[in-house]
């Protein structure tokens, strides 16, 4: 399995003026973003509004971000949804698009068990010789992948870690403690992301980066340098602003409200997301202004 990288943008999908995927935004986008810190992005992911994307869509925008990356930056699909045989499609689809990686989240809704996550994952990692990183998000999915399963996965060879945003430190570190050598942890908290460092972790698939994705690259290389209190002082300043994007509306409503707003033409939102309220809207700008912004806006 090659190289996949830290620090991955989880990357917003780019809509025009009359709701259709931007495709060349998209493109632009993304380009951008590893320009500012990435070493790669997440597309078609539950930043990237998923649920409301068609498989077609889905697969244009791996083939597309693809087409613009080229070697300079690692390409992650989103191709992980509730429906075992549907994601495995996917799966193979993005492999054929070029993709260097799959997202694969906990299935949601129904709640399976821990055995039915297991044999999920196991059968998706069977269709691929992709790298796989697997998504606990218990707050979205309503079931938490325990750590006796993440880590009977990490046995399985091209399941290359797990994107964690339980937020649950004691869980994550027994994860990291009992997982093959070169198993990955990535915080799928923006504000987790120097903690899960700090016990063993490997980096973070970010929201915030969209915006401060040098400054989140500076935190993690001065942690690894061994400049922990540079980078808690760098965590500190950007803290308002990883809880701002998480609170004020449910992601990925404030990012892309304020990617708008700083001129990028990323259009509006898919129903049933909408735009923040007014007061909302006036919260999450006047924290983005009070930052240092990294992203150059792409035209």
């Amino acid at each position: 399995m090659g190289e996949i990288g830290r620090l991955l943008t989880a990357m917003i999908t780019p809509f025009t003026e009359e709701g259709a995927v931007d495709y060349r935004q998209a493109q632009q986008l993304a380009l951008a973003l590893l320009r500012s810190g990435s070493d790669g992005v997440v597309v078609a992911g539950t930043t990237g509004e998923v649920p409301t994307l068609s498989h077609d869509e889905k697969v244009g925008l791996w083939k597309a971000v693809r087409e613009a990356v080229g070697n300079s930056g690692v390409v992650v699909a989103g191709s992980g949804n509730y429906n075992t045989a549907e994601s495995a499609k996917l799966g193979r689809e993005a492999e054929a698009a070029g993709v260097d990686a799959l997202l694969l989240t906990v299935p949601y809704y129904n709640k399976p068990t821990q055995e039915g996550l297991f044999r999920h994952f196991e059968t998706l990692a069977g269709e691929t010789s992709l790298p796989c990183i697997l998504y606990n998000i218990p707050g979205r999915t309503g079931v938490n992948m325990m750590a006796e399963t993440s880590i009977r996965l990490s046995a399985i060879r091209n399941i290359a870690g797990l994107k964690e945003a339980s937020g649950n430190l004691e869980q994550i570190g027994q994860i990291i403690a009992r997982s093959r050598e070169d198993y990955r942890i990535w915080s799928g908290n923006d504000s987790d992301t120097l903690p899960i460092l700090s016990i063993g972790g490997y980096g973070v698939i970010c929201v915030v980066s969209h915006l401060v994705g040098l400054q989140m690259r500076e935190i993690i290389d001065k942690f690894l340098d061994g400049k922990v209190e540079e980078a808690a002082a760098i965590h500190r300043r950007l803290l308002p602003l990883m809880v701002t994007l998480m609170t004020v509306a449910s992601n990925p409503i404030p990012i892309k409200y304020a990617l708008r707003e700083l001129g990028c033409k990323v259009g509006g939102l898919r129903l049933p997301l909408v735009e923040p309220d007014e007061a909302g809207a006036a919260k999450i700008m006047a924290e983005v202004r009070r930052q240092r912004i990294d992203l150059v806006v792409p035209a």
